[in-house]
Formats: C-alpha cells, structure tokens, sequence
C-alpha cells in the first residue's frame, strides 16, 4: 500500500520507530524483510539506542563504557558498530570476577561471549548505557551502583575524587510494560530503571534519584533525532531539500507512541493489536484516531490525505 498502491498512486516514505533494540540495524532489517516480503533498509529502522550514533559513540569512543540489556554480548557488537571502541558487559565484569554477584554462575555461552583480559580494578568506567532490556536484573543492578558509587572502577571505594566526572548513566527505553507472546504485558525497560533507581537510593540513603539521561520514545529528543533521520531519509529519495511533511505515527502504546506523536506535533493512530486494549477503557493519552490494526490505520491516514488535497485552495 505504501509502495503505490494507493489511491494517492505514489510511493510513501516511511521509518520504522522502535523502543525496542538489542541487535544490530542491518540484522533487525534482514529479518524484517524475510517476514514480511518488503525491503527494508537501515536508513528506515530506528531503534531506541540508535540515538546513540550521534553523540556519545563520537563523546565516549576512546573511553571504557559499560553496556547493558541484550543476549550475551550482542549489545557489546551493537556500540562496537557504533563507534564504541572499549565496551564492556557485566559478564565481562563477571568473567573477571565471579564473586561481584555471587548468586549466578556463568554458563558456557556467557562465559565464551565474556572478555577475560580486562581488569576493571584498573579500568574507569566512564559511562553506563542501557541499549536494551537486561536479562539479569540483579547482576545488572549490582554493576551499575557499583560503578556509580566508586566514581567508575568497580570494587573500588565510594570515595570518588579520582574521577572528576561523574559516571554518565543513560537509558534507552522508557516503555515500563511490552507486549509478547503472553497474555498480559511484560515489564520492560522502564519497570528496570525503577527497579536500579529505589536500589541506589535505598543503599545510598539519598532521598533523590541518580541523574541519567532517557531517550526512546515518548522523549522529545527521540523525535526530533527522528525528524532528523526522515530529513535525510527524504533527501536521498528526492534528492532535493524540501517542504518537511505531516508526520503520522502508527503504534499501539499509548504510553510512549501516542504520548510521543503528540508530544511531537504528528498525528497519532492507536491500533488495537498490542499494548493497548480498548476494553480497559480510554487510552491515558488520546489519539488522533483509533484503528483496529495498522492497515485500517494506513487507509485513514491515505483517506484523510487525501481530502485535505481535494480541499486545499
């Protein structure tokens, strides 16, 4: 429909906007077309921690990262990609010292995914990412403060004076609950973020929570790097700059795509095939139109187009 197939009669330039993560864009877009039948190009896919090409990969590509969320060390591949020069996961940390989190034993995978010639006593971590959902919650957890409150070198005392910097702490998805193939909705990596936050403030006995920066949508900052990226998009299909168009998100999490479309300016379209389920009552953030899947709500977007066309002076 988007390929011509409208009655618009021409092509429809779209991105695919994601809070999910965890491999890399090329991957992601190789299994996308397999499935469904349709080409789709790095260019088009936005994951929740591609944000992360832009700023940091330039700011943090000589320095000792941690890395976090994702199967073994895909996530470690993934900010390598980036332009990460010294990622680190916390089964590199555990490999190293298995003592830090004494309630989990390395398994053959993770151990042969895991780097073992890292000292971490003597390498400063300067800044923790979390691309995508971590898979243990309490070796995570137990990384990050342990990094937090040593200024960056894990084991270290909490006297941090030498670092001058604090550690960096960003996340890249806020989506508290996800939709899978289970029933009901699954914490996320928003519910993981709560969990780290009431951890640190409990053992530090602050009354605030630990700084951090988070991107993935609903942010703002993830829908202007998204304007950004259709820009660009755009200029390699046409060729030209131009007049930047209407914007329509499609997604079913009202939470985070509807709230972010409007925080945006774009039109929203919630779908009833996720997150979101009508029988529990109103979205908590209102669309600009409800569907019942994403091709009724491609038809409304085309048709509403379309009138406003006939329309206009």
């Amino acid at each position: 429909m988007l390929g011509g197939r409208n009655p618009l009669g021409f092509n429809i330039p779209y991105l695919l906007l994601t809070n999910g993560g965890g491999i890399g864009e090329q991957e992601r877009c190789n299994k996308l077309t397999q499935q469904l039948g349709v080409q789709i190009q790095p260019s088009q896919y936005l994951q929740a921690h591609t944000i992360l090409t832009e700023e940091f990969a330039r700011k943090y590509a000589d320095r000792p990262v941690l890395v976090l969320g994702g199967k073994l060390d895909k996530v470690r591949q993934v900010a390598e990609n980036y332009g990460f020069k010294k990622a680190y996961t916390t089964l590199d940390v555990m490999a190293w010292n298995p003592s830090v989190w004494p309630l989990h034993q390395l398994t053959p995978a993770e151990l042969a995914s895991a780097r073992r010639d890292i000292d971490f006593s003597q390498t400063p971590i300067s800044a923790v990412f979390v691309f995508h959902d971590p898979r243990n919650w309490g070796l995570d957890v137990q990384i990050i403060c342990d990094v937090l409150r040593s200024g960056g070198i894990i084991g270290g005392s909490s006297d941090v004076q030498h670092q001058q910097a604090p550690v960096e702490l960003v996340f890249c998805n806020p989506d508290l609950i996800w939709r899978s193939e289970f029933p009901r909705p699954r914490l996320g990596q928003g519910a993981f973020r709560e969990a780290f936050q009431a951890v640190y403030k409990a053992t530090t006995g602050s009354r605030v929570e630990y700084p951090c920066i988070q991107y993935g949508k609903p942010t703002k900052e993830t829908s202007s790097f998204t304007e950004q990226v259709l820009a660009r998009y755009l200029k390699d299909i046409y060729g030209a700059d131009g007049e930047f168009p209407h914007v329509y998100m499609i997604g079913d999490n009202p939470e985070s795509d509807i709230a972010g479309a409007n925080i945006a300016g774009w039109s929203s379209i919630l779908v009833h095939t996720g997150v979101y389920d009508p029988r529990q009552g109103p979205p908590t953030h209102t669309p600009t139109h409800e569907a019942e899947d994403v091709e009724e709500a491609v038809r409304w977007a085309l048709d509403r187009e379309l009138r406003d066309s006939n329309t206009s002076p």
